[in-house]
C-alpha cells in the first residue's frame, strides 16, 4: 500500500503513481544504457524514439487530424500569451478574446502588447459565476483568431461547448485538457502548459493546424516561431527533455486506463460526487451555474470563514493536500486533474462531512 498523500495541488498537480513508480525504476539506468534519460541526448536514436512516441501516443488519445502539428515548447502556458499575437496576429489586425477570469485576463493582457484587441465577451457582468451564451458576443468580422481560456483554472468556470467562429479559434487548455474528448479539427490551435494532466512543469504542448503556421510577425524571436519550432520537430534547441519523456508515461498510462473515454467517465463520476456533496450542505458552497462548472477544479467556501485556517490544518493532517484557494479568490479548491482516483474523492468528502458536523 501506499503511504501517498491525496494531492489536489492545482499545478504542479498531482501525477500517476504508476508513471513516478517507472521513471523512478528508469531514472539511473534508461532501458539498460547506463545512463538517465535526462543525461541522453536529444538528438540520439533512443531519445528521438521516446519524442516521436509520446507525439503518437498523444494524437492517438486526441484523434489529432494529420493535418496539425504537434509541438513540445518551452515556457509554459503563459509564455503562449506572447507567442499566439506574434505568431498569429497582423500588426494591423484585431484578434478577439472571451474574458472569464484570472488566466483569459493575463493573455488579453500580454496579447495587447502587440496589437489590436477586442474583447469580444466577458463573464465580468455574471460576476464570473457563468459564460456568456455565444448569441451575447460581439466577433470581429475579419478577426485574426478568437481566443478562449475553456476551463478557467483559478475561478472554477468551464466552457461544457465550443465556440462556432470564423476566425481561427484559440483556446488555453491548460487544465482540461485529456480529461474528456474534444473535436481537434475544431480549432485552429491548442495549447496547454503541461504540469496540470500532462505531465510536469517546464513543458507547453501546442496543436496547431498547418495552414496556420509560416504567419509570424518578422519581430518574432526565432525561439518563439511555430514554423521554426515544426520545422526541427521542437528541437530547435535543446528541449526539455525529462519533461517531454515524463510526459509520454502519462500519455502511455492514459491509453491503458482506456483513453480519454474512460477518463470522461471517471472524472464525471468525481465531479458529480463532490458538486453533490457540497449542493446538498449548508456548510459548503460553490456559486457558479452547475452548466459552467468545472470538472477540474473545484473551489468551495465554508460558511464561516474563520474556520478556513482549521480546515485546512485537519486536510493537511488526513493528507489531504494543498486544499487552500487562490490567493486571488480566497476559500478552497480541490483540483481533481485525470491522477486523482475516486478514492482521492471519497476522502475528502468523508473530511468534509466529519468537519461540518464538528464545527456546523
Amino acid at each position: 500500500m501506499s503511504n501517498r498523500a491525496f494531492n489536489f495541488c492545482a499545478g504542479p498537480a498531482a501525477l500517476p503513481e504508476a508513471v513516478l513508480q517507472r521513471a523512478q525504476a528508469e531514472l539511473l539506468d534508461w532501458h539498460g544504457k547506463g545512463l538517465s534519460i535526462m543525461e541522453m541526448s536529444h538528438r540520439s536514436d533512443d531519445y528521438v524514439a521516446v519524442a516521436e512516441k509520446a507525439e503518437q501516443d498523444l494524437r492517438d488519445l486526441l484523434s489529432i487530424p494529420s493535418n496539425y502539428k504537434v509541438l513540445f515548447l518551452q515556457g509554459g502556458a503563459s509564455q503562449q500569451f506572447a507567442e499566439i499575437p506574434l505568431n498569429l496576429l497582423p500588426e494591423n489586425g484585431t484578434a478577439d478574446y472571451i474574458e472569464t477570469g484570472i488566466w483569459s485576463k493575463k493573455a488579453i493582457d500580454e496579447a495587447r502588447r502587440y496589437g489590436n484587441v477586442n474583447i469580444a465577451a466577458s463573464a465580468k457582468p455574471l460576476d464570473y459565476l457563468d459564460i456568456p451564451a455565444q448569441s451575447e458576443w460581439s466577433l470581429t468580422p475579419g478577426a485574426a483568431y478568437v481566443h478562449y481560456a475553456s476551463n478557467e483554472t483559478i475561478g472554477g468556470l468551464e466552457f461544457d461547448w465550443i465556440p462556432q467562429t470564423d476566425a481561427p479559434l484559440v483556446v488555453d487548455m491548460s487544465s482540461d485538457i485529456l480529461s474528456r474528448p474534444c473535436d481537434v479539427s475544431k480549432f485552429g490551435m491548442i495549447y496547454a502548459g503541461a504540469q496540470k494532466n500532462i505531465g510536469p512543469s517546464g513543458l507547453v504542448v501546442v496543436i496547431i493546424r498547418e495552414d496556420l503556421l509560416g504567419r509570424a510577425r518578422a519581430s518574432c524571436p526565432t525561439m518563439l516561431n511555430y514554423k521554426v519550432a515544426a520545422d526541427n520537430g521542437s528541437m530547435y534547441n535543446t528541449p526539455a527533455t525529462y519533461s517531454w519523456y515524463l510526459s509520454g508515461l502519462v500519455f502511455e498510462w492514459l491509453k491503458e486506463q482506456g483513453g480519454v473515454a474512460a477518463m470522461e467517465q471517471r472524472n464525471r463520476a468525481k465531479k458529480d460526487r463532490l458538486y453533490s456533496f457540497i449542493d446538498a450542505s449548508a456548510f459548503y458552497s460553490n456559486p457558479i451555474k452547475p452548466s459552467a462548472r468545472s470538472w477540474m477544479n473545484v473551489p468551495f467556501r465554508l460558511a464561516d470563514e474563520r474556520l478556513d485556517k482549521a480546515f485546512l490544518a485537519g486536510a493537511d493532517a488526513r493528507g489531504l493536500l494543498n486544499l487552500k484557494g487562490h490567493r486571488s479568490v480566497g476559500g478552497m479548491r480541490a483540483s481533481i486533474y485525470n491522477a486523482l482516483g475516486q478514492d482521492a474523492i471519497e476522502a475528502l468528502v468523508s473530511y468534509m462531512a466529519e468537519f461540518e458536523k464538528e464545527n456546523g
